[in-house]
């Protein structure tokens, strides 16, 4: 019998690595045929190894989620893995498809696995529909991110958006302030605006030059309860 097959696309490398150390657990018989860090790359992998499954970032660099999913529609079963929420969520649930919310938890990727697995036994669904469905209702404050990724040496930490007390411009980078921390991410200002809810982060988000650093009493003022930006 031959193994199942499975493509992971992921564009943030702590992650992508924790989803496959995870799928080596979970699922051993199955076979990881490539791993791809946008979307460009998921397509290749696509083309090159026809996998059963592909295991598909929502939001990711130079094709999104939706349109690579719109290439494996009927080619491959897909799970979703998306820091999105509710309207998203729902929108997955309503189709042939499975997600995992970001931070996955091992017990909901073994679920994952569960259904993609009987899903299997029958042809990919098309999923025309529902990526119609997700084009069309477009950025709505449910999709927007709930976490931030935060690189930690070979781990990855999520930060929620409740955490954050605002954001500092550093050239290319972002620093991320917390009551509790300050840490750098490759994202700019401009790409957090648009991937997190502006009716609760506009007046939060403080595009500094990186020659102002955030103070400690800053910080410590954010721990009390007020935000600057």
């Amino acid at each position: 019998m031959n193994r199942p097959t499975a493509v992971i696309a992921e564009d943030e490398p702590l992650l992508r690595g924790e989803l496959k150390d995870a799928l080596a657990s979970l699922w051993p018989d199955a076979e990881i045929k490539a791993e791809a860090e946008n979307g460009i790359q998921a397509i290749r992998a696509l083309e090159a190894y026809s996998p059963d499954v592909l295991f598909l970032d929502i939001q990711m660099p130079g094709m999104s989620g939706i349109d690579v999913a719109r290439v494996a529609s009927g080619r491959c079963h897909v799970v979703f893995v998306t820091a999105y929420d509710d309207y998203a969520v729902a929108a997955f649930e309503q189709g042939a498809v499975d997600y995992v919310m970001k931070p996955f938890s091992a017990a909901r990727l073994a679920t994952a696995i569960a259904r993609v697995r009987e899903r299997m036994k029958s042809t990919p669904a098309n999923l025309e529909a529902l990526l119609k469905t997700l084009s069309e209702r477009g950025r709505r404050p449910g999709q927007f991110l709930r976490w931030i990724s935060v690189g930690e040496g070979r781990t990855v930490r999520l930060i929620t958006v409740d955490e954050i007390c605002y954001f500092h411009a550093d050239n290319k980078y972002t620093i991320v302030v917390t009551a509790a921390s300050q840490s750098l991410i490759n994202k700019t200002i401009k790409e957090l605006t648009e991937e997190l809810n502006p009716e609760v982060f506009s007046r939060f988000i403080a595009a500094r030059s990186s020659t102002s650093t955030p103070s400690p009493r800053s910080i410590a003022t954010c721990a009390g309860g007020s935000r600057y930006a």
